[in-house]
């Protein structure tokens, strides 16, 4: 192994290393560019798998013990080998689907043109497609990344903030650009930006374009007006791919609107070439709370109405 794969798989002060021993009750020592394994026992076959893929993922980027935790969470439950053959491989790091539903939506993206993703916050909707449209852009498979949503106020004056609508807008798609800097480094991201091989910008931005050999996806659809939703769609040029994600819980749009997310599952459901992905809150894969706090919503608003 490279010294850098060891230093990645270590950490800071062995941190990682430590932690590793203690979840998987072995002793590992690290001498120059080799790994060993130390047991009293006969070492299971799953502790062996995870130490091979945490291994694997030291390649491109420095350890968390957060993404080791998930890894072990994993291998206790099983779907390490399940999920191995859905993990979308960066050059900055892996990532791996946490749910049956969420393979299935990369599998969707892979192969379908153009994929709706329609669920709550926290089930990975947006940030597995920056993912895969960052694996897209790095395969080079297209040339350039357009991440958009609608400009539509939700509780706040747009008009208050300052700049023009795009800086307007950035502030709410702050979740994206998190997801790319974590994938791909902040200066590569704004070094992409300043040469227009990402573009962040706000949905009427994209009237009258067409979107030859990119990856789009459009964020916050719930919010779009059938018209804007179909204009969106026509955009999609040769060699494109695009990725709608939403909450048609959660519309911000005023004066009872209908919503262009709701009324183009409506239309477009039978078409094959077409993929849909219905998220619930059994698939949040934030913190167990969020799940808890969806699930409460979905109750009381279930039961008011």
């Amino acid at each position: 192994m490279l010294p850098e794969q060891i230093a990645n798989f270590c950490g800071a002060l062995n941190q990682n290393i430590r932690f590793i021993e203690e979840k998987l009750n072995l002793s590992l020592l690290v001498k120059g560019d080799r790994l060993a394994i130390n047991s009293e026992q006969k070492i299971p076959g799953q502790s062996l798998l995870t130490i091979e893929r945490l291994l694997d993922m030291s390649r491109n980027s420095a350890l968390s013990t957060g993404e080791i935790d998930e890894v072990l969470h994993s291998s206790e439950l099983g779907d390490l080998e399940r999920y191995e053959h859905h993990v979308i491989k960066l050059k900055k790091k892996y990532i791996k689907p946490k749910t049956d539903l969420q393979c299935r939506y990369i599998e969707s993206i892979a192969k379908k043109v153009i994929n709706f993703s329609i669920g709550p916050a926290g089930t990975g909707k947006t940030y597995l497609a920056v993912a895969m449209a960052v694996q897209a852009l790095e395969n080079e498979e297209v040339s350039r990344l357009i991440l958009t949503r609608p400009a539509v106020e939700a509780g706040e004056k747009l008009g208050f903030l300052p700049g023009d609508l795009s800086q307007k807008v950035d502030p709410y798609l702050r979740p994206v650009y998190d997801a790319l800097y974590e994938m791909l480094g902040f200066d590569k991201v704004e070094k992409l930006i300043s040469r227009h091989v990402i573009e962040v910008a706000p949905l009427a931005y994209m009237r009258g374009r067409t979107l030859n050999n990119a990856f789009v996806i459009l964020d916050e659809a719930q919010n779009t007006t059938p018209a804007q939703m179909k204009m969106f769609l026509t955009r999609i040029g040769f060699g494109s791919r695009a990725v709608v994600t939403g909450d048609i819980t959660q519309t911000d749009l005023p004066d009872n609107r209908d919503s262009g997310l709701q009324h183009s599952l409506n239309i477009l459901h039978k078409i094959d070439a077409i993929g849909f992905t219905y998220f619930s809150s059994e698939d949040v894969v934030r913190h167990p709370l969020v799940q808890n706090i969806v699930e409460a919503y979905d109750q009381f608003e279930n039961g008011k109405n």
